[in-house]
């Protein structure tokens, strides 16, 4: 089985079914057999109470109802199309991320960090704050917040873990590493939510995988299931080099996958 449920369309086109056959045609031609669209959720008036700043108030400028309608069209015309999303995680705001969760069909949510308070810590005009801060203060109260997004139980699947790699930024220290990884795998684990194995880390400056094999392999160990996911944000990330993340799964033991369909997920041999 193989599949792309971490996938954006807003950015470079309509929510249309248009624009949704595009990324149909990718999946097909990379041998995806289930495909998912997942919208930043910030990008929805509704979600205002949860995560505001200016960068995401200039890019807010959808409703959900226009969400919405592009599955219920894609039901009605036969395509087959998971409902998704990726909500930043935002400390303190678990009841209001449950309150939007809950009201809409999603098959999966994504949970995602991209703040650490007013810092976007994967945008560009953002990158030089990383040589002002002390990494493994950086590192820590990343891998934090990513301890209670797993302990929050919102979440199926964590988008791109280890994310704050993005530049190529990371602490000398191996050992703390380690430590950071290991509380990570371990709150997964314990509600059991799962991960994605992303390729968009291969696009971006850090030139690798999601997650660090290292960070993987406690995964595995720690009995947390994964999701294969490109994190596209056009047709042509579809199923972006799929062989180096499937390779890099089996390299530290898994031979299975997890799919959703209303929340619910079933395991699958890996593709």
């Amino acid at each position: 089985m193989r599949t792309d449920y971490h996938v954006h369309m807003a950015e470079t086109g309509n929510l249309d079914v248009d624009y949704l056959r595009t990324y149909i045609k990718k999946a097909k031609d990379e041998g995806i057999e289930e495909l998912g669209i997942s919208e930043h959720a910030y990008f929805f008036q509704e979600t205002r109470d949860i995560l505001s700043n200016p960068w995401v108030e200039n890019r807010r400028t959808l409703d959900f109802e226009t969400y919405q309608k592009l599955f219920d069209q894609a039901a009605e015309e036969g395509l087959s199309i998971k409902m998704g999303i990726e909500m930043d995680y935002m400390p303190g705001k678990e009841e209001e991320m449950a309150t939007f969760i809950t009201r809409h069909p999603f098959d999966y949510v994504i949970g995602s960090v991209h703040w650490i308070d007013e810092w976007g810590i994967d945008l560009a005009i953002y990158r030089d704050e990383y040589e002002k801060r002390d990494l493994k203060e950086v590192y820590r109260q990343y891998f934090d917040r990513v301890v209670t997004l797993a302990e929050s139980g919102l979440f199926d699947f964590v988008g791109h873990i280890d994310v704050i790699k993005v530049f190529g930024y990371k602490p000398d220290d191996e050992e703390f590493l380690k430590e950071q990884y290991k509380r990570a795998a371990k709150a997964l684990a314990s509600t059991d939510t799962c991960i994605e194995i992303s390729t968009a880390g291969l696009r971006k400056p850090v030139g690798e995988l999601y997650p660090d094999p290292i960070l993987l392999q406690m995964c595995k160990d720690e009995g947390v299931g994964i999701v294969l996911c490109s994190d596209a944000h056009k047709p042509d990330h579809i199923g972006y080099r799929y062989e180096e993340a499937i390779d890099l799964a089996k390299s530290v033991g898994y031979t299975e996958v997890y799919t959703f369909t209303k929340r619910q997920k079933e395991i699958h041999p890996i593709g």
